[in-house]
């Protein structure tokens, strides 16, 4: 039965959405504040990052945390200011820093991350967009061997959803990838991975391969949305309801107050997100790199190399700091001696975080018609295409193949 669905946020995942709804044979109406791929979906590190099962809360973060925040060199920084109004939300946070919850999560990502090149190449094709999609490595880069196994819990968690690596040391790295500095000498490289070589441009051609295919792109603020019945039946974009049959939110960090609306109370959060774009660099890795002492990852892009990392704590309002951009550029430098570049360009953006490092994928437990698609903190490009294309299967009526019990929209009721 063909349905006319109001997909609400324009970034990877709304986009993905109005595709896959599409090709399942329903009309779309997109609709975005600001238009396709103006938000985080624009400046993201650009990895299809299958292997990033992890969440943030690792064990050991109530150790690490205090620490990191009273350095400037360590990834992690904290707008003072902001504490006050997260602190709720970090608490729940934190209760997940531990091995159990970590493993949890991380089974539970597999299925929405866990073949995110395929799922690209799938949505993708024949769109024009194509393009952008790249495959390759993901190469996880190290000081030395100890640092490596410093990270074994990790490594082990991926090992048990199916990833494997090689371990490249000394000579092995140098004939890999010779732009490192001498001081790396350890790195473990994940095959079957990619990258999308200009993220912003890659979500508009998604979106405008949808425009052509019929969808009707409105650029607005859906503020609520209409119900008959404890049913969708439109959607309030500024004084006019567009009449629809079901609507998706994708709407990112800002999904909350309409999520709440829909008897959802997502503990949603940003955590802020850094990019340093190098244009024209002396040399390229090879593939994309995780720095791990940094936390960031550099990404060869078309025509600079994106440096994105980076959690900054301090909500949607506050400017961004200057001192994380001062941190990827002394980090590179570190990282790749002598390297040169044309010209800077700076970037902050909002990556949607849930208190259990987990999307909310599903339907509202309060109004029939009313999906939710959000929330995948820092993998939403990687998780964006297989998400969209569940939400297209719960709206078509058919019964997905994977378990969406974690990603409930009512869990945390």
């Amino acid at each position: 039965m063909t349905k006319t669905v109001a997909v609400i946020g324009a970034g990877i995942v709304g986009v993905a959405t109005a595709i896959w709804l599409q090709r399942d044979g329903h009309q779309v109406i997109l609709i975005d504040k600001a238009g396709p791929a103006e938000g985080t979906s624009h400046g993201n590190a650009g990895v299809l990052a299958s292997c990033s099962v992890l969440p943030v809360t690792g064990p050991g973060l109530w150790l690490k945390a205090p620490k990191m925040l009273l350095d400037p060199n360590q990834p992690l920084f904290m707008k003072w200011s902001y504490l006050p109004k997260i602190a709720p939300w970090l608490m729940k946070f934190m209760t997940h820093a531990n091995a159990d919850a970590a493993r949890k999560r991380a089974a539970a990502a597999a299925p929405i991350i866990g073949d995110s090149l395929a799922d690209h190449q799938a949505l993708s094709a024949g769109t024009g967009a194509e393009q952008w999609v790249v495959p390759g490595d993901y190469v996880f880069l190290y000081n030395n061997r100890a640092a490596f196994e410093a990270d074994a819990f990790g490594f082990q968690v991926r090992r048990e959803n199916g990833f494997e690596w090689e371990l490249l040391e000394d000579q092995a790295l140098r004939d890999y990838d010779p732009i490192w500095g001498p001081q790396m000498t350890c790195a473990a490289r994940f095959p079957g991975h990619g990258r999308i070589t200009d993220p912003g441009r890659y979500v508009k051609d998604l979106a405008a391969h949808a425009v052509s295919q019929g969808a009707r792109l409105v650029i607005g603020e859906v503020t609520d949305l209409a119900r008959e019945k404890g049913a969708v039946t439109g959607v309030r974009v500024g004084g006019e309801t567009i009449p629809c049959d079901a609507a998706v939110i994708t709407t990112g960090v800002w999904s909350g107050p309409l999520a709440r609306k829909l008897g959802v109370n997502a503990p949603l959060e940003s955590e802020r997100g850094y990019h340093l774009e190098l244009y024209e660099p002396s040399v390229m890795p090879r593939n994309p790199v995780m720095i791990a002492s940094g936390k960031f990852v550099a990404t060869p892009m078309d025509g600079r190399l994106r440096l994105a990392g980076i959690v900054e704590l301090g909500g949607l309002d506050l400017p961004p700091s200057r001192a994380p951009f001062e941190l990827l550029e002394k980090q590179i430098r570190a990282a790749v001696p002598g390297l040169t570049w044309k010209t800077t360009v700076e970037w902050m953006g909002h990556r949607p975080s849930m208190a259990d490092s987990l999307p909310i994928i599903g339907e509202s437990p309060a109004v029939k018609g009313a999906y939710m698609g959000f929330g995948h903190d820092h993998v939403g490009l990687t998780g964006g295409p297989k998400t969209g294309r569940l939400i297209s299967q719960l709206i078509s009526g058919r019964t997905p193949n994977i378990n969406l019990a974690p990603y409930a929209p009512d869990r945390f009721h």
